[in-house]
């Protein structure tokens, strides 16, 4: 348990997403008065990881076959770089950090269906992070959740609930990493927690990023500068959205198992008469269509304002596109509302670290379709 003075106390939030860009890491100062919390981002930065390590990961995402040992090498080599991370990140304040609530690197998320069982694995040990960190580590986030029949995602709508939520307004918390993913939430979301509920839109920058890789050699489309070149095949697009994920009611949660290299390369056979400009564009419009589908299909009010995370939000393009499908929500970053869209995961999972010290419950059930409110994740 924490014994912070004045309700405060110091965490490291540390995550990584589908797109394994790096490991975003936050220093947070985070406040609790009477079970109200608010945070205070100290410093946010995104740590590149070692380009071998991130082909490593990406391959055994894509599904590609590893020894037991090599498996456990990875999950050593992950652990070891979030711990560098929580090392570089902690010089930026003036105390030791209290704790470090780590997501660590999923590599494979297949939630429940039906009567089967879900499974998700997320390496990069907390206990190899606790103990090189000598900071108390809270990771293996998603299990509990699971486990209690649950999507095991998404787990950032408990931070959407206590931090931006707005007395009179219905807003949407709309992150786009390389899965889409939002929190509803109707106004007095605090008091009405059996309301909020979230799911996964599909995809967000993953595909646009590895088509970006393949057919013009970048990491990603600035800006959205080259899609914005080319014309979107609506077509296709509304092809696409038929299939079975963007049809079933939430809860659902998705990944790189069903948005994988497999899956682009079928896309790019499909787009063999566009060129690589309307290819992008058009991938680009999938991804914005299926998340403004998913609000007409899914919210029982459309939202006043939308607010947007994840590295999606530095898409002008992208931006621009979600504003004219999305009226006549006011559609901004999440920066606009004093919370950093670039480190808003890693400072949810520092809170969630929190919660789990406190020995309080950190999903929703509404959101996630768990059957009951459960601690989410293990101290090392």
């Amino acid at each position: 348990m924490i014994n912070a003075p004045n309700n405060k106390i110091l965490a490291i939030g540390l995550m990584s997403g589908t797109s394994v860009d790096g490991i975003d890491a936050a220093l947070v100062e985070i406040s609790d008065r009477n079970n109200y919390l608010a945070t205070n981002l100290i410093s946010g930065h995104t740590y590149a990881y070692p380009a071998d390590l991130r082909a490593e990961i990406l391959a055994v995402c894509a599904g590609e076959t590893r020894s037991l040992q090599q498996i456990c090498e990875l999950d050593d080599r992950i652990a070891e770089s979030f711990a560098q991370a929580a090392i570089a990140i902690m010089e930026k304040g003036d105390r030791q950090p209290d704790l470090i609530g780590s997501h660590g690197q999923t590599v494979f998320h297949r939630p429940p269906v039906g009567e089967q069982m879900g499974y998700t694995v997320q390496l990069g040990r907390g206990a190899v992070i606790a103990e090189l960190t000598g900071i108390k580590t809270v990771s293996d986030f998603r299990v509990a959740d699971i486990e209690a029949g649950g999507q095991g995602a998404p787990l950032v709508s408990m931070l959407d609930v206590l931090l931006l939520s707005d007395p009179t307004k219905y807003r949407v918390c709309q992150n786009i990493g390389g899965i889409s993913n939002l929190t509803y939430l109707p106004p007095n979301s605090m008091e009405n927690q059996d309301q909020v509920f979230g799911f996964d839109n599909g995809t967000g920058n993953v595909l646009m990023d590895m088509a970006t890789q393949k057919l013009f050699g970048e990491p990603f489309d600035r800006a959205g500068a080259i899609a914005r070149q080319g014309k979107p095949d609506l077509d296709l697009i509304n092809k696409w959205l038929e299939q079975e994920f963007f049809v079933i009611a939430p809860p659902k949660s998705t990944g790189r198992e069903l948005f994988s290299p497999d899956y682009l390369e079928a896309r790019l056979v499909e787009c063999q008469d566009l060129s690589n400009y309307d290819i992008l564009a058009t991938l680009t419009e999938f991804t914005v269509r299926a998340i403004a589908k998913s609000y007409r299909d899914f919210l029982p009010v459309f939202p006043d304002e939308v607010l947007i995370g994840g590295g999606g939000g530095r898409n002008g393009y992208l931006m621009e596109r979600l504003q004219d499908l999305l009226a006549p929500a006011i559609v901004k970053r999440t920066d606009d509302f004093g919370m950093s869209g670039d480190s808003k995961e890693a400072i949810a999972f520092a809170v969630l670290g929190y919660l789990r010290l406190k020995e309080r419950a950190g999903n929703l059930p509404s959101v996630t379709g768990a059957k009951r409110s459960v601690l989410l994740g293990k101290i090392s």
